[in-house]
C-alpha cells in the first residue's frame, strides 16, 4: 500500500480511524529524511493493514509545531486513535520492523489504563473507554514467532 500525505485538514481523521497509523514527519532538504523515504515505503509494502503516512513539514509547520516535531525525520505512531510512540532520527529498516512489531504487540487496555492514569481527567474520553474484546489473538499483521523485539520469521 503507498503511504498517505496527511495536511491539517486530514490529520485526525487518519490518525484517529482505528487500527495502527505510523507518520512520518519529513522535508525535502534533509538528508536523513530522504534515506528514511525508501525504508519507510518497504514497511508500507510488507504491512498493507497499517497506514503509512506523511507530513511535508516545510508545507505544514503548524501541524509539525502541534506534534513537537524537534527533529527530523521524526516518527509517529497511533493505535487505535491514541499516541503510542514518537522518536526523530533516521531508522534502519530492521530498527522500523521492531517498532512495527512492539506497537502489534501492545496491551492497549492496559495502556489506556496507564493514559488515564496519568492524566485522571481523560477518564470519560470515549476512545479511552475500557474495551474488552471477546476473542484474544495476535494483533494485525504478518504473523510473526517469537516475542516482540526477536528477530523472527514470518508465518505463513
Amino acid at each position: 500500500m503507498p503511504t498517505q500525505a496527511l495536511n491539517q485538514q486530514n490529520f485526525q481523521q487518519v490518525v484517529s480511524r482505528g487500527g495502527i497509523v505510523l507518520v512520518d514527519f519529513w522535508a525535502t532538504w534533509c538528508g536523513w529524511c530522504t534515506r528514511f523515504a525508501p525504508v519507510y515505503e518497504e514497511s508500507a509494502r510488507m504491512h498493507p493493514d497499517i497506514v503509512h503516512a506523511t507530513v511535508d513539514a516545510d508545507v505544514e509547520q503548524q501541524l509539525a509545531a502541534v506534534a513537537q516535531v524537534s527533529s527530523l525525520p521524526m516518527l509517529l505512531a497511533f493505535r487505535d486513535g491514541l499516541p503510542v510512540y514518537a522518536e526523530p532520527g533516521f531508522k534502519t529498516s530492521e530498527q522500523l520492523e521492531n517498532v512495527v512489531q512492539e506497537i502489534m504487540w501492545l496491551d492497549m487496555d492496559e495502556v489506556r489504563r496507564e493514559l488515564v492514569k496519568q492524566n485522571p481527567e481523560l477518564a470519560q474520553a470515549p476512545e479511552l473507554a475500557q474495551q474488552k474484546h471477546p476473542i484474544a489473538g495476535l494483533a494485525d499483521g504478518p504473523r510473526l514467532y517469537g516475542w516482540p523485539g526477536l528477530r523472527a520469521a514470518a508465518v505463513s
